[in-house]
């Protein structure tokens, strides 16, 4: 089964939203995390990880802050703020809900049809 990059680009944010409540990250530790929770199936590209970091940012979803890296690069860090936490609860109700509005109007053993 291939994952639709059109069904997941709608919930970029909420993707984001969801690794952040575990813990602050940065750009491309997130992106691993999405590659390996897919299997390698799906990966963000760089300017749509950015532009949604920039949108949720906006929105005061998130926080960014620098991290103190004693070795290599110092890495962009974003955190998630409690309008991002219930931005995250609601787009995760939402998306139960048309998940198992999806579930019923494909499930095929013919019940309630008319």
């Amino acid at each position: 089964m291939s994952i639709t990059s059109d069904i997941l680009r709608g919930h970029t944010e909420t993707i984001i939203l969801s690794l952040l409540l575990k813990q602050d990250s940065y750009g491309y530790k997130i992106n691993k995390e999405i590659l390996a929770r897919t299997d390698r199936r799906y990966e963000l590209k760089e300017a749509t990880l950015y532009s949604a970091f920039k949108r949720l940012e906006q929105a005061g979803c998130i926080r960014t802050y620098w991290g103190d890296e004693t070795t290599g690069a110092r890495r962009r860090y974003y955190s998630i703020t409690e309008k991002g936490r219930e931005t995250y609860a609601s787009n995760r109700r939402d998306w139960e809900e048309a998940k198992e509005l999806i579930d019923r109007l494909l499930d095929d053993d013919g019940e309630g049809t008319a």
